[in-house]
């Protein structure tokens, strides 16, 4: 069974996340320090958001290898099921 999302929510995900990104760059770039902080702080932000696309693939990979597994554990189980109810009538 695969899960679509409506095109509503990925609108909402790609609001948010420009929005969040455009007000934190715009306040960065706006910040009364010097140049070599603003970039440190820029540098900060770009990171975190490349390691949040990473960490959410990392869960999303997990999560789907974990439902493989289950898959193949209930066809296993539903093998031995039937051969046992096979046997068990004969």
């Amino acid at each position: 069974m695969e899960q679509k999302d409506t095109a509503a929510w990925i609108f909402q995900c790609w609001a948010s996340f420009i929005l969040a990104f455009g007000t934190t760059g715009i306040g960065v770039y706006f910040l009364p320090v010097d140049l070599w902080v603003r970039g440190f702080m820029w540098m900060g932000m770009l990171f975190t958001v490349g390691s949040s696309f990473t960490l959410a693939k990392t869960i999303r990979d997990q999560h789907e290898s974990e439902r493989f597994r289950n898959r193949i554990k209930e066809a296993k189980a539903d093998k031995i099921l039937s051969e046992f109810e096979f046997r068990d009538a004969a």
